[in-house]
């Protein structure tokens, strides 16, 4: 298994740091970065080998490639999306999918969350899909809203539903097996050919609508923060400074 982080996104709400950086690059405690985070993360788990999906501002991490692989004991691979500041990130997991039959612990580049929540994922393994889900925190618009049917299945998963419906919310952090590897790209570039403007996580609806094994790993009450703007930033230094 390996793991793998989306940080193409330009992050426009965080500027001036996005000026210049991608998102997973903005600091959150001192000089660490969220990507500092994932990766120490991923690599607490034994995970060392990491793809990192870039688009935006991808030199400024591969100027601090070796510095990364060094800090952090990982190899890391960069996949480039040049489509990074047109399209969603449907398109950037799927410019991934080679490497999905390794198994993958995928993180999103702009969440800040403890180990923790990698260790409930592996401990759960075993569905086609395993997704994080936050069923503590009070839903509103914004966020990823999940359903799930009475035999755990995912039905749903938008933001564009009903909070009062929703089972919790993926905190942006997914375990695949490599049994669905082809399934799970095939339906990614479904989502993505119908609309570049669609998430990664339509892609999951898609391949759960096809068939494909969807389920949650309820995470608990741990904190965690997805960082789109300078309040969820403030959050996340609240955060980061604990471990």
């Amino acid at each position: 298994m390996i793991g793998m982080v989306l940080a193409a996104g330009a992050g426009r709400r965080l500027r001036p740091y996005t000026d210049t950086l991608p998102k997973a690059l903005v600091p959150v405690d001192g000089e660490t970065t969220i990507l500092d985070i994932a990766l120490r993360n991923l690599a607490a788990v034994g995970l060392t080998e990491v793809v990192v999906v870039v688009g935006y501002a991808a030199e400024a991490v591969r100027v601090r490639q070796a510095e990364l692989e060094q800090r952090h004991g990982v190899t890391l691979t960069l996949v480039f999306n040049d489509k990074a500041e047109e399209w969603n990130n449907a398109y950037s997991l799927w410019l991934a999918r080679e490497y999905f039959d390794r198994g993958v612990l995928l993180l999103n580049g702009d969440t800040v969350h403890p180990v923790d929540v990698e260790r409930i994922l592996l401990a759960e393994q075993g569905p086609g899909v395993l997704l994080a889900v936050d069923t503590v925190k009070k839903l509103a618009e914004e966020e990823m809203k999940t359903v799930f049917d009475d035999a755990g299945r995912l039905t749903r998963i938008t933001k564009l539903m009903d909070p009062a419906q929703a089972y919790g919310e993926y905190i942006g952090a997914t375990l695949i097996a490599p049994h669905v590897a082809a399934d799970l790209a095939d339906a990614l570039e479904k989502t993505w050919r119908r609309d570049p403007n669609l998430y990664y996580e339509d892609g999951y609806q898609e391949f759960a609508e096809a068939g494909g094994e969807v389920r949650a790993a309820a995470i608990g009450d741990l904190p965690w923060v997805e960082v789109d703007n300078h309040d969820d930033l403030v959050r996340a230094r609240e955060i980061a400074c604990r471990y």
